[in-house]
């Protein structure tokens, strides 16, 4: 029975992007913030065709001897196309009501043949000083075999006619350079109108000049879109370092092989064969007819030309009660545990911990993972200073984060020249946990400081993801840490044992397995018996089968579940016991957080680790208790708060996925909410 209520985890992935179409369609939301979800939306897919869709299509086409097939690949790819066709469908529809609402804003998004003959001199004199220099058109006669069209990126395809056929017609690519220029360009106002054009448009306004050593006067273009293959074939050559390796295999990932192949739906049909045959594109590649525009990810950055009313309001990061005016972040933490929630409060705090370690004469040594780094991080430069003022500072940099590689090269290369120890690792064992550790002599013993976190340290992310970071002086905690640093230290060669972090791939899985266990004999001893959980993704097949097992016992399950939810909750005589929600809304949930109720001693944990495979079985993930009772409260209530969510909260079951929690009496918006608890909490103290 079990197997028929395990969702497949792909069919799970894209409800949860269906739950961020729904946040376009959501006209609660403000209208620029709807065009930036499907922004979101666009830019989720891409990764999941480049990575999910592409690994069901490599166990398709050469097979998979050491994984055990439980479903047709070709089966399930395609129920991916068909609900990618439906969810494009609504995507279209969405977006032109969207333009339909700009107008009534005198918003308008205009194309080439729409504009004016001043807004025409306008776009030609932007087009000659900042878009030509960055365009170099591919002439398709020669297109070489071993030519590669970058991925991600959209062309148009150009049709070049003489009026008169006195020409043959010819045939060009052209890239559009959003990597060096803004997709939209705001026109001159008239009146009271905002006009916005696409990049695109405004090479096409522009074609007879782009071609004018030609002689044609008639032009067409039409936008095609490539999304390859990210999975990355690493070197197992010993003489070569991992980040040689990683650098390798990420010139080999612009070449991957195509997953999806997405055309204008207008381009003619002989234009379209011959693009397929020079890039050797066939039906298999996955060929979708799509609109005029493409790569709406960048829609993520569409300009607010209208009032304040058209994007969330101002939620200022807060100041935290207990850091707030401290002159001693460390001194704070040496007296008392502190958490810190982003982005309802200030990562600001964990810039000021680094440079404060980096500046105390006291400070000896300062370790840390990174894993995603802002673009240009004051992390980093907070390491290189304290490297700088004579500390001994230690890096994990892990190189196998996902389409980050290139950036964690650059940022490794850095703190390099700066003097700071880099650890790599090995591939194949990445390093997801979220951990500082800052040494400090005090009367003559060496006092540790430490930092577990469910995020990144990316203070650019930090604004939009949900995380949780406990900052704690405790000895019984920050030992561990220091002996989780000797693990990457040591290469993996001495195991460790631990007795208060929870940490990947040692224990996690046996450690969440053994308090499901304990909560199954409390509820087979008539206790009572609960288990909350907050995760990005709930995957692992053997912890679903688990927990249905403790349903089927009374152990009551509360899971909120921001992404992939593979078990289905509610089904009489197996997970009526079990209730779970999915909240999307302004900030991307990210935090991961267990209460285990534990015979009326309930039992806080947070840490790195989603209920994954890769992260109970392939990762480096940390996770710690938290024992300060202020600290549980604080989490119990963000919990609460969250659990009652009826505005941005859908339901997670088999037959009514995605619909909303039905509104009570109260409208309970939980990021709202939260924002408003951490601010009483401050000002109220």
């Amino acid at each position: 029975m079990t197997k028929k209520l395990i969702i497949n985890r792909e069919i799970s992935w894209l409800s949860f992007n269906e739950r961020v179409l729904q946040e376009a369609a959501d006209v609660r939301v403000p209208l620029i913030e709807r065009l930036r979800f499907l922004g979101i939306f666009s830019n989720n897919l891409d990764e999941f065709y480049r990575v999910r869709v592409a690994t069901w299509r490599r166990i398709r086409d050469f097979g998979d001897p050491d994984r055990i097939l439980k479903q047709s690949p070709e089966k399930i790819l395609s129920k991916i196309n068909s609900i990618d066709t439906l969810h494009q469908q609504r995507f279209l529809s969405i977006y032109e009501k969207i333009l339909q609402e700009l107008e009534r804003e005198k918003i308008f998004l205009i194309n080439e043949k729409q504009l004016t003959d001043d807004q025409g001199v306008f776009v030609r004199e932007y087009f000659r000083e900042h878009v030509r220099p960055s365009l170099f058109p591919i002439m398709m006669k020669s297109f070489k075999k071993t030519s590669t069209l970058r991925d991600r990126s959209i062309y148009l395809a150009i049709h070049m006619r003489k009026k008169d056929k006195s020409l043959k017609d010819n045939y060009a690519l052209i890239k559009v350079p959003t990597s060096v220029l803004s997709r939209f360009l705001i026109l001159p106002k008239k009146e009271d109108a905002s006009f916005i054009i696409l990049l695109d448009d405004i090479i096409r306004y522009n074609l007879a000049d782009i071609f004018s050593v030609f002689d044609y006067d008639e032009f067409d273009a039409y936008t095609i879109k490539i999304t390859r293959d990210a999975e990355m074939e690493i070197d197992n050559d010993v003489s070569k370092s991992l980040m040689e390796r990683m650098s390798e295999s990420l010139k080999q990932r612009k070449k991957g092989r195509p997953v999806r192949f997405v055309y204008d739906g207008e381009i003619p049909g002989s234009l379209l064969n011959l693009i397929m045959d020079k890039l050797k594109i066939s039906k298999k590649d996955n060929v979708m007819k799509g609109g005029r525009y493409h790569n709406f990810k960048d829609f993520m950055g569409f300009p607010n030309v209208g009032g304040p009313h058209l994007e969330y309001p101002p939620a200022p990061p807060l100041p935290h009660r207990h850091l707030s005016g401290s002159k001693s972040l460390l001194a704070t933490i040496g007296e008392r545990d502190v958490m810190l929630n982003f982005p309802y409060q200030s990562f600001q705090y964990i810039i000021d911990l680094l440079r404060e370690a980096s500046i105390d004469p006291q400070v000896k040594t300062i370790k840390m993972t990174l894993y995603r780094v802002a673009r240009t991080s004051r992390v980093v430069n907070a390491l290189i200073n304290a490297a700088r003022n004579g500390k001994q500072v230690t890096v994990y940099m892990e190189l196998q984060a996902r389409f980050d590689e290139q950036a964690n090269i650059y940022w490794s290369e850095k703190l390099q020249e700066e003097g700071v120890s880099l650890i790599h690792g090995t591939a194949g064992l990445k390093v997801h946990s979220k951990l500082i550790l800052i040494k400090r002599k005090e009367d003559q013993e060496m006092v540790m400081y430490a930092n577990i976190g469910t995020g990144n340290f990316n203070e650019t992310t930090s604004k939009l993801y949900g995380d949780t970071h406990l900052l704690t002086a405790n000895p019984e905690i920050t030992s561990e840490v220091d002996q989780v640093f000797s693990l990457f230290e040591k290469s993996y060669l001495t195991p460790v044992v631990l007795k208060h972090l929870i940490v990947s791939p040692f224990k996690t899985r046996r450690f969440v397995t053994q308090m499901i266990n304990n909560e199954m004999t409390n509820a087979r001893a008539g206790k009572k018996a609960e288990v909350t959980m907050k995760l990005n993704s709930l995957v692992d097949e053997t912890l679903v089968k688990k927990i249905y097992a403790a349903s089927a016992t009374g152990v009551k399950f509360r899971l909120i579940i921001r992404g992939i939810c593979v078990l289905v909750p509610g089904v009489k005589g197996l997970s009526e016991n079990v209730e779970a929600i999915s909240i999307v809304d302004r900030y991307l949930e990210h935090s991961r957080i267990f209460v285990f109720h534990n015979d009326g001693d309930p039992q806080y944990y947070i840490g790195s680790a989603d209920l994954m495979a890769r992260n109970l079985d392939h990762r480096i993930e940390v996770g710690v208790p938290i024992w300060d009772e202020e600290l549980k409260k604080e989490l119990q209530t963000i919990l609460d708060i969250q659990w009652h969510d009826n505005v941005k909260a859908r339901l997670l079951g088999k037959n009514d996925l995605n619909h909303y929690v039905k509104n009570e009496k109260k409208s309970v918006r939980s990021q709202v909410e939260t924002y408003q608890y951490f601010k009483n909490q401050f000002y109220q103290q």
